[in-house]
This record gives structure tokens, C-alpha cells and sequence, in this order.
């Protein structure tokens, strides 16, 4: 069977990003099975330029839906500045923010190039997407409180940002991770979805930005592609944003962590029986 269209390629790698940066089933895990499954091929889709573009269209979309809370943060960073000192919620929630993106920020500045070199083979994806599987479903059968958000402590804060360091290992998801964590840690589903979600905005704007200069050599001659995936990343991104927040107010993680472990074994299977 012949590889779909460069195009196609982008199109539907950019939906993927979308969809899974944001679903707790790892979009880097998706972004490496996919082509692998198909036997795609193409350096510029496989390129850290084209990843770029994809990362750059998520951050927009998690700035486009999550808009009023980040004026509101900025709001608190610029009191915080005027009185040194933290004294309501947003003060105290973008002071965290801040301080739990550290950990993840040390992990990809020293971590990324080795796991990028080392954790990109599929029978290595296993683990980590089973493994985050198995937590989820135990972190729903385990009777805990629904703490809001306004309750959020600075150990709990930290927990998570450490947690979120543990994504750059495929496999993980960023999203699935830190929700995970945040109902550990006993806070309702809507409230760790939604710090989840606001602590991986600067994760997701400084992995576009680490990057950013490899852009220019290539989109010159193939501004399209990028775009393509610049496109279909953002607005899947959203749509995937805007699904999760809803959902999980009645539902659990039970069905994204059952379809993380049918996606293991298939991978299993794949590796046996086609090498």
C-alpha cells in the first residue's frame, strides 16, 4: 500500500497532535506509532521542524481556549511584582505555575536529546503507556476528596510539575500524567484537568521556542506543509481541550487509560508477528 500524499501526511499528523497532546494517551507515542505502523518514511513530517509547527499550533490552541485564565494569571504575576507579596487565588496559582514548570524545564533541557535518541522505538513505548494506564485506573478506584482548585498547596503544585518532568518519556502523555497526579494528590477531576492543562502551557511554549530556530531552513519551500500541520494541530487541539474538560466533569479516565493498554498490545502483537 502506498504512503498517503506529503500533505495528507501533514494533515493527519497535525490531527494527531491535536487530539493526543491534549487526551491523555501521548501524543509523542502516537506521533512515532503512526508512521511506524504505516512504514511512512518522509524526513520533512519526521523532521523537528515540522514538530515545531505541531507545537506551535497546540500552544495557541491551549492559549485560545484557556484565554481568560491567562489574563486573569497575568493579572496576579503583575500584583505579585507591585507588592511583593501573594495575596488571592491568581497570585498564588500563577506563582506556582511558575515554580512547577521548573522541573520539567531542567528534565527536557538535560533529558531531551538522550530520550529523543533513545526512547523512540515502539517496543520502549510499551511500558511507559501501560504503566501510566495502570495508574490511572487505580488513581479513579481509589476513594479520594474533590479538593477545588482554590485549595491547590505548594507541595500538591510541585508533585505535579515534578510529575509533568516524567512526559518527555513517550508514552507517558503530559496531560495524562499530571491529571493522574492531581487526583493522587485529592482533587476532583475538573480541578486537575484544568491545572493540568494551565501547567502545560509554558511546557508547550518553551518546547516550540527551544526549537524555534530550526524553522526557517526548511519552511521556504514548503511553507504548505507546515502550515497543514500548523492548522489542524490547532484546531484539533482545541476540540480535544474543550472535549476533556467537559467529559471528565461525569466520566472517568477508565476509557483513555483501556484504550492506552489495547494500543500496548497492539504494539506487542505488531513486534511478534511482523518484526
Amino acid at each position: 500500500m502506498d504512503a498517503p500524499s506529503i500533505s495528507l501526511q501533514a494533515l493527519f499528523l497535525g490531527i494527531l497532535q491535536g487530539l493526543t497532546e491534549f487526551l491523555p494517551i501521548s501524543s509523542s507515542a502516537h506521533l512515532i506509532l503512526l508512521p511506524w505502523f504505516f512504514r511512512w518514511n518522509n524526513p520533512l513530517v519526521d523532521s523537528l521542524s515540522f514538530d515545531v509547527a505541531l507545537h506551535v499550533g497546540t500552544f495557541l490552541a491551549i492559549l485560545w481556549y484557556f484565554w481568560r485564565d491567562w489574563v486573569d494569571l497575568a493579572r496576579g504575576f503583575f500584583g505579585i511584582l507591585a507588592r511583593r507579596k501573594v495575596e488571592n487565588v491568581q497570585e498564588r496559582l500563577i506563582f506556582y505555575i511558575a515554580l512547577s514548570t521548573i522541573p520539567a524545564a531542567v528534565a527536557g533541557f538535560l533529558l531531551e536529546k538522550p530520550i529523543a535518541g533513545s526512547f523512540r522505538n515502539p517496543a520502549l513505548i510499551v511500558f511507559p503507556l501501560m504503566a501510566v494506564s495502570l495508574l490511572m485506573i487505580y488513581a479513579e478506584r481509589r476513594p479520594h476528596p474533590s479538593h477545588p482548585l482554590e485549595k491547590l498547596t505548594l507541595k500538591d503544585s510541585l508533585t505535579i510539575g515534578f510529575a509533568q518532568a516524567l512526559a518527555l518519556l513517550p508514552g507517558v502523555s503530559r496531560s495524562g500524567i499530571t491529571i493522574t497526579t492531581g487526583l493522587l494528590r485529592g482533587y476532583g477531576r475538573e480541578a486537575a484537568t484544568r491545572f493540568s492543562f494551565l501547567l502545560s502551557t509554558p511546557a508547550i511554549a518553551g518546547a516550540a521556542l527551544l526549537h524555534f530556530r530550526h524553522l526557517p531552513k526548511e519552511m521556504a519551500s514548503e511553507w504548505q506543509i507546515f502550515a497543514i500541520g500548523f492548522a489542524s494541530s490547532g484546531f484539533f487541539g482545541y476540540l480535544a481541550i474543550a472535549f476533556l474538560m467537559r467529559y471528565l466533569r461525569q466520566h472517568t479516565l477508565n476509557v483513555f487509560a483501556g484504550y492506552r493498554l489495547a494500543l500496548g498490545a497492539a504494539v506487542i502483537f505488531w513486534i511478534v508477528c511482523k518484526g
